[in-house]
């Protein structure tokens, strides 16, 4: 499948920080790209350096089949950008700002008036066509935000943590409209801090951490990484855990974690195998059982257990 984005080594320095270090990933076109990271981590240095606004201190990346720095004029015709916060002009109407866009893309007044209302009436808005974006609620906010990265019609559309601070409704509906999106042949590369919304969205997700790629596949492949499942043991009260869990830590070369607070035991296993050798040192412990069940990582446990340590300080405001 044809790459619409192809980032290789790309970085960034700011002084002493370097915000991305070597990062090299690819989204192929018409698909979704999750780019997962804690805060400060590189995400939206790197979005920005794809979106053209920041020049890459090393590495190259092409989009939609164009250099960011050499061919940076025929890169900003091929996308859209929503970022963090909402970029349209509050003080003044929805459709003055979708139709102000139009005309800035030198689009004929007719064309642009008519791409307004169309906007307007896709991203379910025109009963606020008239009134300030100020008074509109936080999801008609976002909603507008979106349809403004969308008047060029671009080939690739960067989300960069789209539904911060959307109530749940709201968070689903902007799910929807991006499913539509890529239906029509979008290329999406979407930021976010919600598992559940890289999950529901990204066939395959990039992990950054300190500038760095640190994990990449798909979000079954990621749940991998931590063992694939794990046992949760809850012995009977009065049982020795941390000597249970030093026990079971011997099973498969994975360490089990006590938790007394919770009179929990949990042990990551990768296979039939390593349950069936941790089952038998239970058994043969003797220790009385409560409850015992396997649990499949949520993708939020996957990218606590892969990344780690406080992002470096980027005076950029990395995200």
């Amino acid at each position: 499948m044809t790459a619409a984005i192809h980032v290789e080594d790309l970085v960034k320095e700011f002084g002493s920080t370097r915000a991305v270090d070597g990062v090299t990933m690819e989204v192929p076109a018409g698909s979704v790209l999750g780019l997962l990271g804690p805060n400060g981590a590189g995400k939206t240095t790197i979005v920005r350096m794809l979106a053209t606004l920041t020049r890459p201190d090393g590495g190259r990346a092409r989009v939609a089949g164009f250099d960011v720095v050499t061919e940076a004029h025929q890169v900003r015709g091929r996308i859209g950008l929503t970022g963090q916060y909402a970029s349209v002009d509050e003080t003044i109407p929805g459709w003055d700002n979708l139709y102000l866009i139009g005309r800035l893309y030198r689009l004929p007044p007719r064309r642009a008036k008519a791409l307004a209302d169309e906007l307007l009436e896709r991203f379910r808005l025109s009963k606020a066509a008239k009134k300030l974006p100020r008074d509109y609620s936080g999801g008609m906010r976002r909603r507008l935000d979106l349809a403004a990265s969308l008047v060029g019609d671009p080939e690739v559309l960067y989300l960069d943590e789209p539904t911060t601070g959307l109530d749940p409704r709201s968070r689903l509906e902007l799910w929807d409209m991006v499913r539509s999106l890529v239906a029509r042949g979008t290329t999406v590369l979407l930021t976010t801090q919600y598992m559940e919304e890289a999950e529901a969205l990204a066939e395959n997700i990039v992990v950054i951490d300190h500038g760095r790629v640190i994990a990449e596949g798909t979000p079954a492949e990621l749940r991998g990484r931590t063992g694939g499942q794990v046992l949760r043991i809850r012995p009977d009260r009065g049982a020795d855990l941390t000597e249970i869990a030093r026990q079971l830590s011997g099973t498969g070369g994975r360490s089990a974690v006590a938790d007394p607070d919770e009179g929990l035991i949990t042990l990551p296993v990768g296979g039939q195998e390593e349950l069936t050798a941790a089952l038998h040192v239970l058994t043969a412990s003797g220790v009385p059982i409560d409850g015992i069940e396997t649990h499949t990582p949520s993708l939020d446990e996957v990218f606590l257990t892969l990344t780690s340590g406080d992002p470096a300080d980027d005076p950029r405001r990395t995200a």
